[in-house]
């Protein structure tokens, strides 16, 4: 089921950094890369609470820029791009709905099964500040969520962006990815509220 334009290109905020934390989970199991104690730590607070800190010090450490590739060739983000004018960061790229569905499709059929029973038990034990989005569903349907928010520039004004990706249900049974884009003057509470009365209703 869709509903709006799902190929409209937004600003990603922190639903990228789960195709990160996939990326190293799966060169470490493939021996490519070895993550010290401080890489783990780092990759759950990226899970637990979105930490910006975290994301950058392993996008620095383990590729930069030359991740994007697999996350579009790998994991479906077949539209993702940097944005011209701004370094090519994590934080400086948009994607659309369709790419985050691609994602969790990947992360909940195609990790490895260790990884991914990681990654699946700490996106729905997150921390408070992340406890919308997906989470909304309720707990009967032991959500997981892992969601973005940040204040963005389009057309020379600044708005907010709130996403989410995540499952709800038996064994996963559904995917959910979301994008809300905000018009200028809006605050990020409306954002979260929009996005999580959505995904509640539709549960």
């Amino acid at each position: 089921w869709r509903a709006g334009d799902t190929k409209h290109l937004t600003w990603t905020a922190s639903t990228i950094k789960l195709a990160v934390v996939t990326d190293l989970l799966e060169r470490a199991r493939a021996g490519e890369i070895t993550l010290s104690a401080t890489d783990r730590s780092q990759i759950a607070d990226i899970l637990n609470r979105a930490a910006d800190d975290a994301a950058t010090a392993l996008w620095n450490r383990y590729g930069k820029s030359a991740m994007a590739t697999r996350f579009r060739t790998t994991y479906g983000m077949t539209t993702l791009t940097f944005i011209d004018g701004y370094t090519k960061f994590w934080g400086h790229m948009k994607c659309t709905a369709e790419d985050l569905y691609h994602l969790i499709t990947y992360v909940t059929t195609k990790l490895d099964a260790t990884d991914r029973a990681y990654v699946l038990d700490a996106m729905r034990h997150v921390g408070p500040i992340q406890q919308w989005g997906v989470w909304a569903a309720g707990p009967r349907w032991s959500p997981g969520t892992k969601d973005g928010w940040s204040i963005e520039s389009d057309d020379g004004q600044k708005h907010w962006v709130t996403n989410a990706e995540g499952f709800a249900g038996p064994d996963q049974r559904y995917l959910v990815a979301l994008m809300y884009q905000l018009p200028p003057g809006k605050e990020i509470g409306d954002g979260v509220h929009t996005v999580s009365d959505l995904v509640a209703t539709v549960f």
